[in-house]
């Protein structure tokens, strides 16, 4: 019997909603296709999106959706997508396949999408190839409610009214797309930058999100905040409220990655493993964080995260199309929980990405869609969003052959609704072993347990022909005790538990 303890009496940090992210790049399949189909499309839409993406990503209640990039944001220009789409400037994606980039979708059509959503929006500016007038009379044009040329240049495309940023990138993976630079030259083009990135509404206040590291890249974290906090009063520290942190993971290594769909249970426990590292890295990162902000007032914004493996055979590799197995779901589950438990620090996460490219929750074929594991996963743990933390522990062992690529067993998080209302999350990374949980629940007597899950096979996926292969399942197995409640976890789940 494994034993697990809950005390919701302990209340530990607020789960922001925004760790439930998500993120939309000119790549692939993603945008076009994906998410937008123009308004003379056959397949249903409103004002070009796709109803039925829009439906499904609703369910999931997203809630900021980061754009236009990724690499693509520091090759983008966004005057090239305002105006007349068919006037619109054509340009090559040298990032993603080559393709041409009609830019049919841009700002305006950025915020139609999250005003169908109803989320937030994550705007992430060109630092890498763009100036600083070219951001500031972004940030006018979008949010300037005066008389100005941008402002006028909205109403004059269509838009009276200016729309709201709730977040802005000052650039995109610097290191490396972004324009190959070194932390300390970044960090001062970051400075920079970000004084013209302005609050033109005095009570909205844009969330400015400086260029973190890549995976274990201390160093970088460490000279970034050393130059932005250098030679800055307490008042200043300000013009900083995130700093990103990008990690993926590889099965198989960056170069070869591996197949999304043909692994052994050898590539299966490794590739947990690596989900598993996120927690060392947000421990590790956040450590120096502290150094330079011990009140936690700047969010750790890991807004690219997921699983990358070998682009799907006969589709173009600069798209990164890959189909989502239950090992996906797995690394979705595994992540989510780490960020629960860090919800001090990480303020938002956006899962790489929405739909067709990488660990997507959706995938599309012409008029069809289909729901991945990992759209699942997020249905089941929307619950979280806005929730408070609160204390929990469960004993776990070790699990998988090779010692090298060993997991824990479990892992979890639990939170507490305003109304008081429980909810429990757990992943059981075996392939093929359940466990009986017995878990005590310090002060509270529960009369009620409402529970779903998503199991199957390692291997198990959906497909345009079988879209209802993997889904939520409703979840009978728990029994009401003296101290708490007890179930048995089947092996290769994800599990929600909401209990009253």
């Amino acid at each position: 019997m494994t034993r697990m303890v809950i005390d919701p009496n302990r209340k530990l940090s607020r789960i922001s909603r925004e760790i439930y992210g998500h993120f939309s790049e000119h790549l692939g399949r993603c945008i076009y296709e994906g998410i937008y189909v123009g308004k003379d499309s056959s397949i249903e839409n409103v004002n070009g999106m796709r109803s039925d993406v829009v439906e499904a990503l609703k369910r999931i209640r997203v809630p900021v959706l980061r754009w236009p990039g990724g690499c693509f944001a520091d090759e983008y220009h966004w005057m090239d997508g305002i105006g007349p789409v068919d006037a619109r400037k054509k340009m090559i994606n040298t990032n993603w396949g080559g393709v041409v980039e009609d830019n049919s979708f841009g700002t305006h059509e950025y915020f139609e999408l999250c005003r169908q959503l109803g989320c937030e929006t994550y705007i992430n500016g060109n630092l890498g190839s763009g100036t600083i007038r070219e951001m500031s009379e972004w940030i006018e044009y979008m949010t300037f409610d005066g008389v100005s040329p941008m402002s006028e240049l909205r109403k004059k495309n269509g838009h009276s009214d200016p729309w709201r940023v709730d977040f802005f990138g000052i650039g995109n993976e610097n290191w490396g797309c972004g324009g190959n630079m070194n932390p300390d030259y970044y960090a001062n083009e970051y400075r920079r930058y970000q004084t013209f990135v302005r609050d033109y509404n005095s009570k909205q206040h844009i969330q400015r999100i400086c260029c973190g590291a890549p995976h274990e890249d201390y160093d970088w974290t460490k000279e970034v905040l050393a130059t932005c906090f250098r030679r800055t009063s307490e008042e200043q520290h300000g013009f900083m409220d995130g700093l990103s942190l990008h990690y993926y993971v590889y099965p198989e290594g960056i170069e070869i990655k591996g197949s999304s769909t043909e692994f052994d249970e050898k590539s299966w426990y490794k590739t947990l493993n690596k989900a598993v590292y996120m927690d060392e890295l947000i421990r590790r990162h956040g450590a120096i964080m502290d150094e330079y902000d011990p009140e936690k007032k700047i969010g750790m914004i890991v807004d690219e995260w997921g699983t990358w493996y070998t682009c799907e055979p006969g589709t173009n590799p600069g798209f990164l199309y890959q189909q989502n197995t239950m090992r996906d779901a797995l690394v979705a589950g595994i992540t989510l929980n780490i960020f629960n438990k860090h919800s001090d620090r990480v303020k938002m996460a956006n899962l790489a990405q929405i739909v067709n490219v990488l660990q997507a929750v959706i995938l599309t074929e012409g008029e069809k869609m289909i729901k991945t594991p990992t759209y699942h996963v997020f249905d089941i743990y929307k619950y979280h969003q806005d929730a408070e933390l609160v204390e929990s522990s469960i004993e776990t062992k070790q699990i998988g052959e090779e010692e090298e690529w060993q997991v824990p067993n479990l892992t979890e998080s639990v939170s507490v609704a305003p109304d008081g209302t429980i909810h429990l999350t757990m992943t059981n990374l075996s392939i093929g072993e359940s466990y009986d949980i017995e878990t005590t629940i310090v002060d509270r007597n529960i009369t009620s347990v409402k529970g779903e899950i998503i199991t199957e096979e390692m291997h198990a996926m959906n497909t345009f022909d079988m879209p209802d292969h993997v889904t939520v399942e409703a979840f009978d197995g728990t029994w009401i005790t003296e101290k708490g409640i007890r179930f048995t976890i089947p092996a290769c789940s994800v599990l929600h538990l909401e209990l009253r």
